[in-house]
């Protein structure tokens, strides 16, 4: 997901790169959005050795849909790198 792409809830109206889109779990038809949460690495989905970075959280805002994600949120590029390596793809995460 890219800032300057057209998001589900917010279309051509920029929000920013602490951004994250929602997945399926977590869409309710919309009504997430806007929604911000706090989100921390808590450890790696694949063979990527500790990917997190101990003690980062980053606050993204949901801007967008993310329908047949295998998580839950999908972060900007920029909110990843802020809480793991972005080698690693694809991390374990908490978010409230």
């Amino acid at each position: 997901m890219t800032p300057e792409t057209a998001s589900a809830c917010y279309g051509n109206t920029p929000q920013g790169v602490w951004i994250a889109a929602a997945s399926d779990p977590l869409w309710n038809n919309g009504a997430i959005c806007g929604t911000n949460f706090t989100v921390k690495c808590t450890g790696a989905t694949n063979p990527f050795p500790h990917p997190c970075y101990e003690g980062k959280t980053v606050t993204v805002k949901i801007v967008d849909h993310c329908p047949g994600c295998g998580g839950t949120i999908d972060l900007s590029k920029e909110a990843f790198e802020t809480i793991a390596n972005p080698v690693a793809g694809v991390i374990k995460i908490d978010y409230w």
